[in-house]
């Protein structure tokens, strides 16, 4: 089944570079560029077919993807598309420039990238991120609405017998320890409650809060017990307990004095609706976006745990063998297909969403730093319309391809040291 979870894994990686690559060409072909080659994977070609302007293939290393336009760059100042120099900087620029007018015919003088108006471009560079978003979304939805997620719910799992601050990491009472409210008041495994202080609980977070903000109060608590509600009431304990973010998620190491019931919730798959839903994708898009910020803070944990006896973080950057065996993983654990399946499919959804906010970073060579050039270039344009200046022209992107070689570099070697921690101390789920 682990090697199931990787071919699955690996499928999933080309449809979704498949779809990414599609926006691009899709754009390209809707504003007249010309697009001679759609691939998905890098390296030796495995198929291919040409239908009109474009060859469609695979290649045999599933780690990509690309569309190739012609005129990506603008010609030189002296209108030339080669003019070698012995200047090594110069010559990347030069090399970029040529490249982008390979296989130029004629009549492709109107079919090139870099004469499109920046609006335009910033569409077709845009629309790739944009189709991972799309699918990211859709998946995510698929299982939030469809499936379900696992989450705490406003069942009773276990009661505490006593009162014990968090802070102190055992689960054994003492005889000081005061007895907790929820046994006290006769709450038992089980029970679903239903309503507290009056207020209707219909989800954790919301009980939770209750509870919390509540210190000191004689409730009343109505819970469901098998099938019959029955009213309980108990007097809330102020105690230390796990300070909870803005977003409703525990904050480890921290604590604060708050209402405390004493009971475990049961963890259950609850349905989504769309807005709760919504919620949901708007926190994990801000923890992604956290993630890529605090990339370079994790890179000497990454490199202990490659090369040295640290341990793996959970939340330690992973590439796509680490994803691929994680699909594997899934595949092996013993919880219901379906929950298998939602695993896996979001799985899929968080790299499209990883995939959508990588590429729109303001760097050359990806997307977003093309994005910026476009944008850059409609901003000195317009400005010189509005001072009656000469327009300045298309932005030259090929000039800051020296800085798009030291980004792939920077690249190519976080990714090898995420492949090599991958592949001898891998994140593992089980």
């Amino acid at each position: 089944m682990m090697i199931l979870g990787i071919v699955v894994f690996a499928f999933g990686l080309l449809v979704s570079i498949a779809w990414h690559e599609l926006g691009h060409l899709s754009t390209a072909k809707l504003f007249g560029i010309r697009v001679p080659q759609y691939m998905v994977g890098f390296g030796p070609t495995i198929w291919s077919r040409k239908k009109g302007d474009t060859e469609y293939g695979i290649k045999a290393i599933p780690f990509g993807g690309y569309i190739r336009m012609i005129g990506m760059f603008p010609p030189g100042p002296d209108g030339r598309l080669e003019a070698r120099s012995t200047s090594p900087w110069r010559g990347m620029i030069e090399d970029a420039r040529s490249a982008a007018f390979e296989e130029l015919r004629p009549g492709d003088e109107t079919r090139l990238f870099y004469t499109r108006k920046p609006w335009k471009r910033v569409i077709v560079m845009f629309a790739g991120p944009f189709m991972n978003l799309i699918l990211a979304v859709g998946l995510f939805l698929t299982v939030l609405m469809g499936f379900g997620i696992a989450q705490q719910t406003t069942t009773v799992s276990s009661v505490s017998q006593c009162v014990i601050a968090q802070s102190e990491n055992r689960d054994t009472c003492k005889k000081s320890d005061p007895a907790a409210p929820a046994a006290a008041a006769g709450l038992k495994p089980g029970d679903k409650i239903v309503s507290f202080n009056g207020v209707k609980t219909d989800d954790w977070n919301k009980l939770s809060d209750l509870i919390r903000a509540n210190p000191g109060k004689d409730v009343p608590i109505v819970v469901d017990r098998k099938g019959q509600d029955v009213t309980l009431h108990a007097t809330i304990a102020s105690n230390q307990v796990a300070k909870k973010d803005s977003s409703g998620q525990i904050v480890e190491g921290k604590y604060v004095n708050a209402g405390f019931l004493g009971f475990s919730a049961a963890t259950g798959i609850v349905q989504q609706d769309f807005g709760q839903s919504l919620t949901w994708m708007g926190d994990r898009v801000g923890d992604a976006v956290d993630s890529i910020a605090s990339l370079p803070a994790k890179i000497p944990g990454l490199w202990d745990a490659a090369f040295g006896d640290g341990k793996r973080a959970p939340d330690s950057p992973m590439g796509v063998v680490g994803a691929a065996r994680v699909g594997g993983e899934i595949f092996t654990l013993d919880i219901p297909a379906s929950q298998q399946l939602a695993m896996f499919v979001m799985l899929v959804a968080g790299f499209n969403l990883s995939l959508f906010l990588f590429n729109m970073l303001p760097l050359l060579p990806l997307d977003g730093g093309h994005i910026a050039g476009a944008l850059w270039e409609a901003l000195r344009r317009n400005v010189a319309k509005v001072l009656r200046r000469p327009d300045p022209g298309p932005f030259d992107v090929a000039k800051l391809m020296p800085v798009a070689y030291v980004v792939a570099g920077v690249f190519v070697c976080f990714t090898l040291l995420v492949l090599v921690a991958d592949v001898v101390n891998p994140v593992k789920i089980t």
